[in-house]
C-alpha cells in the first residue's frame, strides 16, 4: 500500500471544483444562498480534514436541484471524483435487504413476527431466549445480537475483515448470546441483517446478490450497481478509500469482498444510481417501476417507529424497519448511514415534501491528531442540510400533506 502526507492532498483539493450549479428554477426561495453556504463549510471540512474525495447532492421528487463533488477517487492515478464514481455504501445496504424482506412478507411468503428459528434454525445454539427472536426484532436492530460480526476488535494481522463463508458464523454461535431480552431495547446489529439476508436466500432458492438484482436493482433502473466485486466494465469508475492514521494516508485498495456479510453492507453505486433509489423512496419513481419494487403502504409501514434509540449527536433518533428515524427541530426524517474500510455515507429524505440528500466520503481518519475526524465532518454536513436546506421545502409550502 502507497503512503502519503496529508499536505500534499490538501494542497491539490481547492484545485477542483464543483462539477455541477444550482439548477435554481426548480428550488425553493433562498435554496441557492443557502446551499451555496452549505458547500462553501463543505469543501472548508474536506481540505481542514485531507478528505480525499466526497460528493454531496440535493433532490426534490426526484429531480437534481444540486450536485457537488471535490477531491480524487484514486490519488495515485490523478483521477478526479465525477458523476460516474462508484462508491461503496456500506450499511446503507441494509435499507435494501429489509425492501427485500418486505417484498416476501407481500407475497406471503413470511410475516415479520414469525421467528427466526423458522429460517435460520442454526441459531438455535445462540444462548438467551432466541425463541422469541423475530424477523421484525431483527429488522429494528433490537434481537439482542452483539453489533460487530466478529466478537474481536480487527486488531490482529490474523483477523480476517469479515466472514467469507455461512459456515464461520453458525460455528460462532455456540460462543454467541444475546445481550438482552429481545424487544426491549435498540443495539445496532450488523450479525442480524446477515440472517435476514440468509432467510432470502432460503426462501427464494438464490444467492442473495442474485435476488437483489433481479428484484430491486434492476426494476429501480440501477444499471451501474453491483454487490461486492466491481464488473470489470466498471472498474474505471471505481473509487478507492483511505485511512489516515496520525497524519498519514494509506490506499486500502479499489476492490473488496463483504463475503456472507453482503446483505449487511455490500452494494456499490454510483450517486445517479442512488438517485434512482431515492426517488423510489420519495414517490417520484415511474408507477410501474414502485409497483414492481414495492407497495407504497408496504415501504411507509417501514417508516413507523418500532423502538426508540435517544438523543445521538443533537438528533432524536428512533428505528423503523430497517430505516433510522432522526427527528430535528420537532420534524421527522427517514434515512441511514453506511461506514466500512474508509468509506462514510448518509442518506435522508423528508417524507412530506419529497426532498432528500445523499452524501459520501472516500476517507476515514483513524489517528487522534490532527487530521481526517471524518465523522464529525458528516455529523456536521448533515446538521447543515437539516438546519439550512431541509425547512426551506416546509416554509415555501412544498409539504405534501
Amino acid at each position: 500500500m502507497r503512503r502519503a502526507c496529508l499536505p500534499l492532498l490538501a494542497a491539490t483539493l481547492p484545485l477542483l471544483l464543483p462539477m455541477d450549479t444550482v439548477h435554481a428554477q426548480q428550488a425553493p426561495r433562498g435554496f441557492e444562498a443557502a446551499w451555496d453556504a452549505v458547500v462553501r463549510d463543505y469543501a472548508d471540512r474536506l481540505e481542514r480534514e485531507g478528505i480525499v474525495g466526497s460528493s454531496l447532492a440535493f433532490y426534490q421528487d426526484g429531480q437534481e436541484l444540486a450536485f457537488e463533488t471535490r477531491g480524487f477517487a484514486d490519488v495515485e492515478s490523478g483521477r478526479a471524483v465525477d458523476r460516474e464514481t462508484i462508491y461503496h455504501w456500506a450499511s446503507i445496504t441494509k435499507t435494501f435487504t429489509s425492501i427485500a424482506l418486505m417484498q416476501l412478507r407481500d407475497r406471503g411468503l413470511l410475516d415479520l413476527d414469525d421467528p427466526i428459528l423458522d429460517y435460520v434454525p442454526e441459531l438455535r445454539a445462540v444462548h438467551g431466549p432466541i425463541e422469541r427472536v423475530t424477523l421484525r426484532h431483527l429488522m429494528s436492530h433490537s434481537a439482542g445480537f452483539r453489533s460487530g460480526t466478529w466478537p474481536w476488535g480487527g486488531d490482529q494481522p490474523w483477523h480476517p475483515y469479515e466472514p467469507t463463508e455461512w459456515s464461520q458464523l453458525v460455528a460462532m454461535f455456540p460462543y454467541t448470546e444475546l445481550e438482552f431480552e429481545p424487544g426491549s431495547r435498540w443495539q445496532y446489529s450488523n450479525p442480524g441483517i446477515i440472517f435476514l439476508g440468509r432467510v432470502i436466500e432460503t426462501l427464494t432458492g438464490e444467492d442473495y446478490e442474485t435476488y437483489m438484482e433481479k428484484n430491486v436493482l434492476r426494476p429501480l433502473g440501477m444499471r451501474s450497481a453491483y454487490f461486492d466485486r466491481t464488473p470489470y466494465h466498471l472498474l474505471a469508475h471505481r473509487s478507492n478509500n483511505y485511512f489516515i492514521e496520525a497524519g498519514t494516508r494509506t490506499a486500502n485498495g479499489v476492490d473488496f469482498d463483504t463475503g456472507i456479510t453482503v446483505s449487511n453492507g455490500g452494494l456499490n453505486a454510483p450517486i445517479p444510481d442512488m438517485a434512482r433509489y431515492l426517488a423510489f423512496l420519495v414517490g417520484a419513481a415511474p408507477d410501474a417501476t414502485a409497483e414492481a419494487v414495492l407497495a407504497r403502504s408496504s415501504l411507509e409501514e417501514m417508516w413507523r417507529e418500532q423502538i426508540r434509540i435517544g438523543e445521538e449527536d443533537g438528533i432524536e433518533q428512533a428505528m423503523g424497519l430497517g430505516y433510522f428515524l432522526p427527528s430535528f427541530q420537532g420534524h421527522g426524517y427517514v434515512g441511514h448511514t453506511g461506514s466500512q474500510l474508509g468509506f462514510l455515507s448518509f442518506f435522508y429524505l423528508d417524507p412530506a415534501t419529497g426532498a432528500a440528500t445523499i452524501a459520501v466520503f472516500n476517507t476515514d481518519g483513524r489517528g487522534a491528531e490532527p487530521r481526517a475526524h471524518t465523522r464529525q465532518v458528516l455529523q456536521e454536513v448533515r446538521a447543515d442540510l437539516f438546519g439550512r436546506i431541509f425547512p426551506l421545502f416546509r416554509e415555501d409550502g412544498q409539504a405534501r400533506r
